[in-house]
């Protein structure tokens, strides 16, 4: 899969890209993930990437001919719409889920339009098939969203992670009691500080061990989002 990030400060993402698993899906050839500067696309000799918005008002607008000229140069005119997606990652946005990270997962090109200053000039969303937020709060900027978005869907493309690895996961869709929260997990010493790992986890009867994390995933999600269980 190839994962596209349209931003004006690219340099944001040399740590959390090339870091664990990303990295290593990278160096295997499963991820292609790339950035690509906006003020490459900069009108004149100084590049200039944004303008003061029409009718007044605080702060810049970035400019519409400036990202089409970024959407084009990166969008591959052989792939379909199913095929392949231009986000833009705004407050406006559908908020995202577990389930748009593995919808978009199974894409080849997904491309990330981080915005800036104010936000964008409205004709740019012509040229945008999806957007997306994180959440009900404002960020500088939409490069942190797409750290986000890159990281969560990265993980989902096959072979990155091993085999059935994100089936039981919170809010993993595969499972059966799908939307709830992880059971919790336990590892060496199986007593610590006068607490020891539950017996059953110790048990190896597999049967028990199942109903017990299925018992511990219900627990936890009516206590710390009981919403999802009312969904």
């Amino acid at each position: 899969m190839k994962i596209t990030i349209l931003t004006l400060f690219p340099e944001m993402f040399v740590g959390p890209l090339s870091e664990s698993i990303l990295k290593r899906a990278q160096e295997r050839g499963i991820l292609d993930i790339r950035t690509v500067n906006i003020r490459d696309f900069g009108i004149g000799r100084h590049k200039v990437v944004d303008d003061k918005p029409y009718g007044g008002g605080v702060g810049m607008v970035m400019k519409v001919d400036v990202l089409h000229q970024a959407i084009s140069s990166v969008k591959d005119p052989n792939l379909s719409s199913k095929e392949q997606k231009i986000v833009f990652l705004d407050p406006r946005g559908t908020v995202f889920t577990q389930k748009k990270a593995q919808d978009l997962s199974k894409l080849q090109h997904l491309i990330l339009l981080c915005g800036h200053y104010e936000g964008i000039d409205e004709r740019t969303r012509s040229y945008i098939d999806e957007t997306i937020s994180i959440g009900d709060f404002v960020l500088t900027g939409g490069e942190i969203p797409a750290m986000l978005v890159t990281d969560a869907v990265g993980r989902l493309v096959s072979g990155v992670l091993k085999e059935d690895a994100t089936a039981h996961e919170s809010f993993s869709l595969e499972d059966e009691d799908n939307q709830l929260l992880e059971y919790p997990q336990y590892t060496t010493p199986a007593e610590y500080d006068g607490v020891r790992v539950p017996d059953v986890l110790l048990s190896g009867n597999h049967g028990a061990i199942e109903k017990w994390r299925k018992e511990e995933s219900h627990t936890i999600t009516k206590i710390h989002r009981p919403d999802l269980l009312e969904k």
